[in-house]
């Protein structure tokens, strides 16, 4: 029997727009940046950079919910820099302020997307976003890419006090939606965070895996995999 979908959440990194793209292209201005001043190698300071954000972001569970954003992200590049032989407070809060500003040059959503969140408000589905980012930088991510007006509710991770997978921030989502689980879905690319705590929840997933990951093994395969945004209509059931 085909499941009715009357309540749909989505990821927004690398969801609904390339976050990729953008954190790895503010990675290396300020990589070369540094290099310039300092005489290292910024190809490795990039790399070094990257690797520390996705360890923490990987991690990330809810003791860290109260925490500044940019206190992390300046320890992050603190971290990053020490890997590469330079241990100055001062040069790693200044590369945490450029990183900040110079991600947003890069916020683009995927083709698609409006598109496809036009579509379902015409049909009458409620419509959730749900991300572990934090308010400090998300809400005028949001603002920037312009798709705040399409969403019923906005769930932030530091706002709600819950972060993905735990399946009570999806089930909490449903209910700000006045939707059951049972008539819902969750679009994310990431298995772990966004599709097995939507399982756990009982709604349906579509696993959007634009980073070509497989399932791990003995988990719950998702309802639908689909590797863009274009088709995540279809697998909706639209």
């Amino acid at each position: 029997m085909k499941r009715t979908i009357e309540a749909v959440l989505f990821d927004l990194d690398d969801t609904l727009h390339d976050d990729t793209l953008a954190y790895k292209s503010a990675a290396e201005e300020v990589a070369w940046e540094v290099a310039a001043e300092h005489r290292i190698d910024a190809l490795k300071l990039k790399s070094a950079y990257i690797a520390q954000a996705e360890g923490f972001w990987k991690q990330l569970d809810a003791s860290a919910l109260d925490k500044k954003l940019e206190n992390i992200r300046a320890q992050l590049w603190g971290a990053a820099l020490a890997e590469i032989g330079i241990d100055d407070e001062a040069v790693a809060q200044q590369a945490a302020v450029n990183y900040n500003r110079y991600r947003t040059k890069y916020f683009k959503l995927f083709p698609g997307a409006v598109d496809l969140l036009r579509m379902l408000r015409e049909r009458g589905v409620k419509l959730g976003l749900v991300t572990n980012g934090f308010s400090v930088t998300h809400r005028e991510k949001i603002a920037l890419l312009q798709i705040g007006d399409y969403f019923d509710a906005i769930f932030i991770a530091d706002e709600v006090g819950m972060i993905k997978p735990d399946p009570l921030l999806f089930a909490h989502a449903c209910q700000k939606l006045e939707r059951s689980p049972a008539v819902s879905a969750m679009v994310g690319d990431r298995y772990e965070r966004d599709i097995r705590g939507a399982h756990k929840a009982g709604l349906f997933t579509v696993w959007m895996n634009v980073h070509g990951e497989t399932v791990p093994p003995d988990a719950p395969a998702p309802d639908v995999t689909v590797d863009t945004i274009l088709e995540v209509g279809a697998a909706l059931g639209f």
